[in-house]
């Protein structure tokens, strides 16, 4: 049995399980994610999208060459006075355009599980506490304009949340990764988080401690604060500021690292980010920094990148979409990556705002780059079809929805 096989049966067994619970209790909510759409690039057979890897290095409008979807069942019921929900999440991912590279509808795609757990509310030995067990999305934080969590405690584990912490809350969790069974490895998380510091600003604290425990593996810490502030300047959004650092087996995320990264391995990481919505233009815009010290062979690689998205409200429900950015990346004795990036279209969508989804987009993305960033690339370069041009244009159309 192909592993999309396996996958896609066991998501149905599981979705079969909650709706037949469903019977007995309350109906299973739904929700999700996806974006889809077809799209070329000008004088290409395939299509391209343009970025340097790296996180916060590829601005996503008019720019993500995949169909991805996640679709959430959540069961919620109540016993003795403790209130459970069961969550399950599958998703469906193909690198390409469509979700078929042949004759075989989603052989080039793959299903999956990203959350698949329980949580549980109300024990009388905590009431405000909540507990969990299993696979989730957890400790998210992101600049959606990249499609990057610089936050992402997500995983395998245990933990519990909202304990009181005088005027704040803290979360701990634990969690576990087999590493493909030969590399296995433990993380702890303690997020305190709501602590207010000032007029609509709020602190949030994240410590991360890996071990890798393997032969050669290695233990690791992490730290980032991230702090929240609302309706700065008066602009009607928010400003969020995160300062992180992590060493040795931790990642910058707050999630696992490189398990086996000596305690040299550092890194560091400023980012950024307003939202806005005054009237009928709204957007986002976010600058970062980061560098990656790598502890074998002391050779520092520093980032950075500057750029936003702003939407105009022609009507109640047509808008004008563009979006600019530019990186770039210099690894230690090697020329520097640089990449810019601009796209303009209109789009429909349900309201005026920022935020608003649906949003039907038309979208032209045109792209500049230079030859150090394909050498890094690999063959493929930045195009991913190895033409070794340093500029592209692409156009298309998508859809972006959640609910």
């Amino acid at each position: 049995m192909s592993q999309s096989s396996f996958n896609f049966r066991l998501a149905a067994v599981a979705a079969a399980c909650l709706g037949l619970y469903s019977t007995t209790a309350s109906a299973v909510d739904w929700g999700g994610y996806f974006r889809t759409g077809p799209g070329a690039t000008k004088k290409d057979a395939a299509r391209a999208c343009y970025g340097l890897g790296g996180a916060g290095l590829k601005y996503r409008l008019g720019n993500e060459c995949d169909f991805y979807g996640e679709f959430l069942l959540s069961q919620g019921f109540k016993a003795d006075g403790v209130e459970y929900k069961a969550n399950l999440m599958t998703n469906l991912y193909s690198p390409g355009t469509d979700t078929g590279a042949g004759a075989t509808p989603l052989d080039s795609s793959k299903l999956g599980i990203n959350q698949m757990y329980v949580e549980g509310k109300g024990y009388d030995i905590a009431p405000e506490a909540s507990f969990w067990i299993g696979k989730r999305f957890y400790g998210r934080a992101d600049v959606h304009i990249v499609d990057t969590f610089y936050v992402n405690l997500s995983g395998v584990g245990a933990g519990v949340d909202n304990i009181s912490a005088g005027g704040a809350k803290l979360n701990f969790a634990y969690f576990r990764t087999d590493g493909g069974a030969t590399n296995p490895g433990s993380r702890v998380n303690l997020d305190l988080h709501d602590l207010e510091t000032n007029p609509g600003g709020k602190l949030r604290v994240v410590g991360t401690f890996t071990n890798g425990d393997f032969s050669g593996g290695k233990s690791g810490f992490g730290l980032t604060f991230q702090h929240n502030q609302d309706n700065v300047f008066g602009l009607g959004g928010g400003n969020t500021l995160w300062l992180q650092l992590a060493q040795g087996s931790a990642g910058l995320d707050g999630g696992f690292g490189n398990l086996a990264a000596d305690s040299g391995t550092r890194g560091l990481r400023i980012v950024e980010s307003l939202t806005w919505q005054m009237g009928p233009l709204g957007g986002q815009a976010q600058a970062m920094v980061q560098q990656d010290k790598d502890g074998a062979s002391g050779l520092k690689t520093t980032s950075s990148s500057i750029g936003a998205r702003a939407s105009y409200a022609v009507t109640r429900n047509l808008k004008v979409l563009a979006e600019a950015g530019y990186s770039q990346k210099k690894p230690d004795g090697a020329s520097t990556q640089k990449l810019a990036k601009l796209t303009v279209g209109p789009a429909l969508s349900t309201g005026p705002g920022f935020w608003n989804r649906p949003e039907l987009r038309l979208y032209v993305t045109t792209a500049k780059w230079n030859a150090a960033a394909n050498t890094a690339a690999g063959a493929a370069g930045v195009t991913g079809i190895g033409d070794g041009k340093t500029t592209g244009t692409s156009y298309g159309a998508q859809v972006e929805i959640w609910f």
